[in-house]
């Protein structure tokens, strides 16, 4: 008996098809596009403190906000037909504590972003995965570059809306009622177009420090924090011990406030000082803001700081 023929190709690389090598690298890429986007995905679900403490912030705010409506009516028909800027301090405080708060967050994050992954040896994974150092170091400095500023605006924008709903409740049952619309004077809008220019301002402003964290958290084997601050001191110190100047104080100050004074004047053209809670929107000045040097420096020094961190990250291995 005679054994019927099989049924198989006599090229088993015909059947498979001769491409199938090429189109592999392209059904790799097909299914896993975008890798920054989702780069920065991953590190919203990895670092919840980064919309975690403003909230929390804004919460405690609230509750202190909530106390103080009591005397709201009382306020009211106190400064009724007069610019309102003590019931506009509420406000303007809440709004820059979040700042504060976004910045604090922002330099924790960037201290431990890549420092992180090395501690818990999750570097070997993510190396393992097809994402480049470069896309790697760039979403992590996404993070206080661009999704922070957002969340903090985001978040000063809901608290600012639960509290003028607040204080209408309050007023409509409240001898003050009949001047619920003198809300309508208090510049919200002025406001939240203050606030976004602040952010941006603050964001450029703070970019070397962001990039100098991200430097030290790929480079440093323990206390990112004191890496960070340890050089400054001691060139201070012996700038101060051997010149006898404040060359590097001065230095760190201006990186710190000095965007103030840059992207906002104080002074009207007739010389009044301006109240800090309510700055006008003619007090604005980003063109020199734009205009300055120490902008477009620190924004050099962040891109080399960058650099980098994605240069060292290439060969850093699990602490």
């Amino acid at each position: 008996m005679s054994t019927p023929p099989m049924n198989t190709p006599a090229n088993p690389m015909a059947e498979s098809g001769v491409d199938s090598p090429v189109r592999a690298p392209a059904a790799i890429s097909a299914a896993q596009p975008r890798p920054l986007y989702w780069s920065v995905r991953r590190e919203l679900w990895e670092n919840r403190s980064i919309y975690i403490a403003p909230l929390a912030v804004a919460g405690v705010m609230m509750f202190a906000f909530l106390i103080t409506l009591r005397s709201l009516p009382h306020d009211m028909l106190r400064e009724s037909g007069r610019q309102p800027l003590n019931l506009a301090m509420p406000f303007s405080h809440s709004a820059w504590l979040l700042v504060l708060t976004a910045f604090i967050v922002a330099v924790f994050y960037s201290l431990d972003a890549l420092y992180g992954e090395r501690r818990d040896r999750s570097i070997l994974f993510w190396k393992s995965m097809p994402v480049s150092d470069l896309t790697t170091v760039l979403s992590k400095a996404t993070i206080p570059l661009v999704v922070i500023p957002l969340v903090t605006f985001a978040i000063i924008l809901a608290t600012q809306v639960i509290m003028v709903s607040l204080s209408a409740v309050v007023l409509m049952g409240s001898a003050a009622g009949n001047t619920a619309l003198w809300w309508a004077r208090l510049p919200l809008f002025q406001l939240d177009l203050l606030y976004i220019y602040g952010l941006a301002v603050i964001t450029l402003w703070y970019a070397p420090i962001y990039g100098w964290l991200l430097l030290i958290s790929v480079w440093a084997r323990r206390t990112t924090l004191l890496w960070a601050v340890l050089p400054l001191l001691v060139i201070g110190a012996f700038e101060r011990l051997a010149f006898h100047t404040w060359y590097i104080a001065l230095l760190a100050q201006d990186r710190l406030i000095g965007f103030a004074a840059a992207a906002l004047a104080f002074k009207t053209p007739e010389g009044a000082t301006v109240d800090p809670h309510f700055i006008p929107l003619a007090q604005l000045t980003p063109g020199n803001f734009l205009s300055t040097p120490g902008l477009w420096l620190g924004l050099a020094f962040a891109a080399i700081f960058l650099a980098v961190a994605v240069r060292l990250r290439r060969y850093r291995e699990p602490i």
